[in-house]
């Protein structure tokens, strides 16, 4: 087969058809010759971007984790407030996922994603969209002079993300039908107190 991929970026292509691969039949049928036939490109064009497997693994999982943490951060920035911040995280976050559901399945269906709770430690393994919304969320209760005991606080932050969340699975479901447009939700998310 002679390369004839002329649609841009071939690297994010094949990042994309890796994901695709492994939501609809697993990892253990992902391969380079796999992603090279779902861009229509020759078998060695994806080592020009790729060593291995493993390779190409961790860059659709670093691919997809700074596309969904620059998304968040640029939301965060056009906050004035932490309060309406985090709510633009929140619905940048359904809006990211609702446009990208293979994302999503790929991200906590295949990965392990590591987000400590804890409101008291921090974590170099933690998931960098998660400990963004954590480090706002404890900003946001300083700020409004919230005082809660360290449970409280979890309680908040599990509830704060779940509904954030929730939302974005159901935006990703293909059989759930709704008016809501998930990509600008008419919905104010209320941070749990």
């Amino acid at each position: 087969m002679a390369d004839n991929y002329h649609h841009g970026n071939l690297r994010q292509a094949l990042i994309d058809a890796g994901i695709r691969i492994i939501n609809e039949k697993g990892e253990d049928n992902l391969s380079l010759r796999k992603v090279a036939a779902a861009c229509d490109v020759s078998h060695a064009a994806p080592y020009a971007h790729f060593k291995n497997k493993d390779e190409l693994l961790e860059a659709m999982k670093k691919n997809v984790t700074d596309r969904i943490t620059d998304e968040l951060k640029a939301a965060v920035s056009r906050g004035r407030s932490t309060e309406e911040s985090i709510i633009l995280m929140g619905k940048a976050y359904i809006s990211f996922f609702s446009q990208n559901p293979d994302y999503y399945t790929f991200l906590f269906g295949k990965l392990n994603i590591c987000a400590h709770l804890q409101m008291d430690k921090e974590y170099e393994d933690d998931y960098p969209p998660f400990l963004l919304l954590k480090e706002l969320f404890i900003k946001y209760l300083k700020e409004a002079g919230i005082k809660q005991t360290d449970e409280e606080q979890e309680i908040g932050l599990i509830k704060t993300w779940a509904l954030v969340h929730g939302m974005a699975s159901i935006a990703c479901m293909s059989g759930v039908k709704t008016s809501m447009n998930w990509a600008d939700p008419d919905i104010r998310l209320l941070i749990p107190g």
